[in-house]
C-alpha cells in the first residue's frame, strides 16, 4: 500500500474519466452512422469534454447519436465541476464517513480553505449548478422551441445550458457551426454568457453573492478583475474588428457591440462564438489569446492561470516599480508564498504553451499563429480554434490532449503531485545576494 497526494489523485481521477468516456464514444451506439469510431478521434472528444475544453475533431452535432451527445454533456458535467466533487456528494448520499484524505482530496480540487467546510460548500455547489443551469435550460428550450419543436429544442437547451456553464464550448449545431447562427439573437448571446460568466467566477464567489455577505479579498479580486477583463475584451475587439466585414463589419450598432461582447467573454475559457474565428484580424486573436491564457477564477468551471494569479503578478509588479516590499490589495497584504506560487503557476503555464506549440509545429503545417492560438486554446481549455482541428494529425491531436489536461488539472498540481514529498525542515542558511536584470 502507498499514498499518493491529493493534486496526482485528482489528476488521475480526471484520466480514469477521459478512458471510460473514451471508450463509451468508440461504440456503434454513440454513433449517428451506428458504427465504431475512431479511437484517437472519440479518446479526443472525451478528453476536451472532461477537461472542458470545446476543442472537436467530430462534429458533435451529427457525428455522434443521442446517446453519444448525453456521454459528452455528463463529461462535461463532471469535468466541470470535478470528479472529487461528484465522488464525495455521492458517498454522502449513501451516509459514508469522509476520511481525511478524501476531505483533503475535496479541499485540494475546490480551493477551499479547510476541511471542515467540504460538506457544506459541497452542498452549496450543487444547489448552485442545478438552479442555474436549470434556468437557462428552460430559457435556451423556449427560445428554440418555435423553430425546432419539442424534443430537439428540449436537448439543445439542456445541453448548450450544461456546456456553457461549465464553460466547455461544445454545441450542436451541424458543420462545426457553434452559434454562427444566432451571432445577433440578443437571447442566446445574453443567456449563453450569462451561464459562462458565473460558471467561471467560481461557487464560492457566487455562495458570496448570493448571500449577499461582506466579500473576501478572493471575491473582489475575482469580481474586479472579471469585470476589467470583460469591459476591456468587448472594447477591444469592437474598435479593432469595426470595418471587418467578415466578422462585425457589416452589422448595426447594436449587432456590433453584442458580437464583440460575447467574443470577449468566451476567450474566458468558454469556445462557444457567434463569429468565424478564422476571418477575425490578427490583433484580435493575438488580444484573445491573453484572455484565454487568464482565463477564468480559482473554484470555477474554466481553466487558465486565473484571474486571481492574473492580479497578483500585475500588483506585485506594480509594487516593485514603486519601490514597496510588500504586494497590497484593497489594504490587504498579500502572503509572500502566495506570491511565490502565483509566478511558478505563470512560469510552467508559459513554458507548457512553449513547448506544445514548438512539437505542433514539427508535426503541422498551419501558421505559427493558427498553431498558437490553437494551444493557447487547449491550454485555457477554452476550445476557439481558427479550423484547424478536425485537419491535424494523430501527433498533433495527442500534443493537444496533452496540454488541454495539464492545463484543466494544472501544471503546478501536476508537478506538485508528481514530485517526491521531502521531510520539513527549520534550517535556516545564510543570506548573500545576486545580481539580476
Amino acid at each position: 500500500m502507498f499514498r499518493l497526494k491529493p493534486t496526482l489523485l485528482i489528476a488521475i481521477s480526471f484520466l480514469l474519466v477521459i478512458l471510460t468516456g473514451a471508450v463509451l464514444l468508440c461504440l456503434p451506439v454513440s454513433s449517428a452512422s451506428g458504427t465504431f469510431t475512431n479511437f484517437i478521434d472519440a479518446y479526443f472528444t472525451s478528453n476536451s469534454a472532461t477537461c472542458v475544453t470545446g476543442l472537436v475533431t467530430l462534429d458533435t452535432g451529427t457525428h455522434f447519436s443521442l446517446f453519444g451527445i448525453i456521454v459528452i454533456m455528463l463529461l462535461i458535467q463532471v469535468g466541470g465541476l470535478g470528479y472529487m466533487t461528484f465522488s464525495t456528494f455521492l458517498m454522502v448520499l449513501l451516509r459514508k464517513r469522509l476520511f481525511i484524505s478524501e476531505k483533503l482530496m475535496v479541499q485540494e480540487a475546490l480551493n477551499i480553505y479547510s476541511t471542515k467546510d467540504v460538506w457544506n460548500v459541497i452542498k452549496k455547489i450543487f444547489g448552485i449548478v442545478f438552479v442555474i443551469e436549470g434556468i437557462g435550460a428552460v430559457i435556451l428550450f423556449f427560445r428554440w422551441l418555435p423553430e425546432m419543436g419539442l424534443q430537439k429544442a428540449l436537448l439543445y437547451g439542456i445541453f448548450h445550458s450544461v456546456s456553457a456553464f461549465c464553460n466547455a464550448g461544445f454545441a450542436l449545431p451541424a458543420n462545426f457551426a457553434n452559434l454562427t447562427a444566432y451571432k445577433t439573437d440578443i437571447v442566446i448571446n445574453l443567456t449563453i454568457t450569462s451561464l459562462i460568466i458565473l460558471g467561471g467566477l467560481g461557487f464560492l464567489v457566487i455562495a458570496d453573492i448570493i448571500q449577499n455577505r461582506r466579500f473576501s479579498l478572493h471575491s473582489k479580486i475575482v469580481i474586479w478583475t472579471t469585470l476589467f477583463l470583460l469591459f476591456t475584451g468587448t472594447v477591444m475587439i469592437f474598435a479593432i474588428e469595426y470595418s471587418n466585414n467578415h466578422t462585425i463589419g457589416q452589422l448595426g450598432l447594436g449587432g456590433k457591440l453584442l458580437s464583440s461582447y460575447f467574443q470577449a467573454v468566451t476567450p474566458r475559457t468558454a469556445g462557444f462564438n457567434t463569429l468565424p474565428i478564422e476571418n477575425f484580424f490578427h490583433p484580435t486573436l493575438l488580444l484573445m489569446m491573453v484572455l484565454m491564457f487568464i482565463g477564468a477564477s480559482p473554484g470555477g468551471t474554466g481553466g487558465g492561470i486565473k484571474t486571481t494569479t492574473f492580479t497578483l503578478i500585475c500588483a506585485t509588479i506594480w509594487a516593485t516599480l514603486r519601490d514597496q516590499k510588500n504586494t497590497i490589495i484593497a489594504e490587504r497584504k498579500i502572503p509572500a508564498e502566495v506570491i511565490r506560487k502565483a509566478f511558478a503557476i505563470f512560469f510552467l503555464s508559459v513554458s507548457v504553451i512553449a513547448v506544445g506549440t514548438f512539437f505542433l509545429d514539427g508535426f503541422e503545417p498551419f501558421s505559427l499563429l493558427q498553431l498558437g492560438f490553437e494551444v493557447f486554446s487547449a491550454f485555457g481549455t477554452v476550445g476557439l480554434s481558427t479550423g484547424i482541428t478536425p485537419h491535424l494529425s494523430s501527433a498533433g491531436k495527442i500534443v493537444i490532449i496533452t496540454v488541454m489536461f495539464i492545463g484543466r488539472v494544472g501544471a503546478l498540481s501536476l508537478l506538485l503531485g508528481l514530485s517526491p514529498e521531502r521531510p520539513k525542515t527549520t534550517l535556516e542558511y545564510p543570506k548573500e545576494g545576486v545580481s539580476i536584470g
